[in-house]
């Protein structure tokens, strides 16, 4: 049986042409020519799907769908009727039925009508499935790593992500803020809903209000049609918010109002739009300092921080490299179908010797770049010293402990002397010299700071 349906149709010879071609594609059928056996009929049963003609004796198949919808919650509801007219269509799809098709019709055209309506339950059904599959396991199928701060990580983002509130993330680059906020997300109560993502640090100022907010026609030069903004285009969903540390201060009073009130003003607008968003903010940055810098307003840092999860940077959770280099490899071998399998133990112990300051992102490009130039199915100490820039280790007998400490201070010396090189490529232009080195303008600047260097001498 490929599903149980219920039809409600008062013609009796129509009603058995259908009953008959629905039986031979191995549907399970339940004829009645009344709304109100149907409604009862639809109580007793386990329904999939309900086929109600719209002029029925006594109630109609319009008046009959609420009470359908009660009794086979489950259950989409088709309607189908002679009296074609946009205003029984719109009446229906409002209280509840799936769609909505007119007779004369043919039984190819039910049948895709059908086909569709239990394609969309199988879906539902396997969405469904998978959420209840993370809320059973919680988010450790994703979230990789069973050391203390981890653990606590993962304990709160399971009590916060059914909660309709505002949520910060704040840990350094590449600790996986991004893959926090898409657990909170479908762990949430909006999981069907959009999920937008913004980069704040990657928009231009000037472009800032119409991107989160969207414009009218004629609101400036080039406003053509009308636009709706991230948020609008969130309604009823998520949005995420990287970066916001670095949103002008301009634009923070209007976030602040989005927060507040749920309204949004498109540039040139004459009134407000109500969204409905959960927001989630994430920041590599102190954002209390940036409030003592008088450059984040401090009341939308108190609307944005009802709940904050922090993340460890990976020095701070080496145990965890064990479990995280498994995970990428297999990853590896799965995406880009290396034969890379396992990781030898001395390269474990050159992976957790290191520093990380590109944290679990740093960490799973190294393993990416070593797999690819590996000898073998397994990963040495030598492919990890390789990926990372410096000359192959042997960490063995008496010297590792030596070893190990040479090996930092190559890998630092190395990659100064690499931002130096691409500074001097780029002529001084920091943009260019991130491009060329593969990182992000800020994590550059960064690295800057960490090794002293003036950029400005770079020419």
């Amino acid at each position: 049986m490929l599903a149980n349906i219920l039809l409600i149709e008062d013609d009796a010879a129509f009603r058995g042409m259908i009953v008959e071609a629905l039986r031979a594609r191995d549907y399970e059928v339940s004829p009645t020519g009344r709304a109100e056996d149907g409604i009862d009929i639809a109580r007793s049963g386990s329904f999939d799907l309900i086929l109600t003609d719209v002029k029925l004796p006594g109630m109609s198949g319009v008046e009959a769908i609420p009470k359908l919808k009660e009794a086979a919650p489950d259950a989409d509801i088709i309607v189908m009727t002679a009296y074609s007219a946009k205003e029984t269509a719109v009446e229906a799809v409002r209280l509840g039925a799936y769609d909505f098709f007119s007779k004369p019709f043919s039984l190819s055209e039910l049948d895709v009508v059908i086909r569709r309506a239990l394609e969309k339950r199988r879906l539902q059904r396997e969405v469904l499935a998978l959420r209840e599959t993370l809320r059973s396991e919680g988010p450790t199928m994703r979230i990789i790593g069973n050391s203390r701060p981890m653990q606590e990580v993962k304990a709160l983002v399971e009590r916060i992500a059914p909660l309709d509130t505002t949520v910060l993330v704040t840990g350094e680059s590449g600790t996986g803020k991004e893959l926090i906020a898409d657990t909170l997300r479908s762990l949430s109560r909006r999981s069907s809903g959009p999920f937008v993502k913004i980069n704040c640090a990657a928009i231009p100022e000037h472009l800032f209000e119409n991107e989160l907010f969207g414009h009218e026609k004629g609101a400036f030069t080039g406003a053509s049609t009308p636009q709706p903004g991230k948020f609008e285009l969130a309604h009823r969903g998520t949005i995420m918010l990287d970066e916001i540390g670095d949103m002008p201060l301009l634009i923070q009073p209007k976030l602040l109002r989005v927060v507040e009130q749920k309204q949004v003003e498109r540039l040139g607008a004459r009134r407000p739009v109500d969204v409905d968003v959960r927001i989630i903010a994430a920041t590599n940055q102190q954002l209390q300092q940036r409030v003592r810098d008088k450059a984040f307003r401090e009341d939308l840092y108190y609307r944005l921080s009802v709940a904050v999860i922090e993340l460890p940077p990976l020095r701070q959770r080496k145990g965890d490299i064990p479990m995280l280099a498994e995970h990428f490899i297999k990853r590896i071998n799965a995406t880009l179908g290396l034969p890379v399998k396992s990781i030898a133990t001395d390269a474990l112990a050159a992976l957790e010797q290191h520093h990380w300051p590109g944290n679990v992102r740093q960490l799973a490009n190294t393993l990416e770049r070593a797999a690819i130039h590996a000898a073998s199915d397994t990963l040495t100490a030598g492919d990890i010293a390789t990926a990372l820039g410096g000359p192959k280790p042997s960490l063995t007998g008496s010297e590792s402990g030596a070893k190990a400490i040479d090996l930092r201070a190559t890998l630092h010396e190395m990659e100064r002397k690499l931002i130096v090189g691409a500074l001097n490529r780029a002529a001084g232009r920091q943009t260019e010299a991130a491009v060329l080195l593969g990182l992000t303008p800020k994590n550059l600047w960064a690295k800057i700071r960490k090794h002293d260097i003036d950029p400005k001498t770079q020419r």
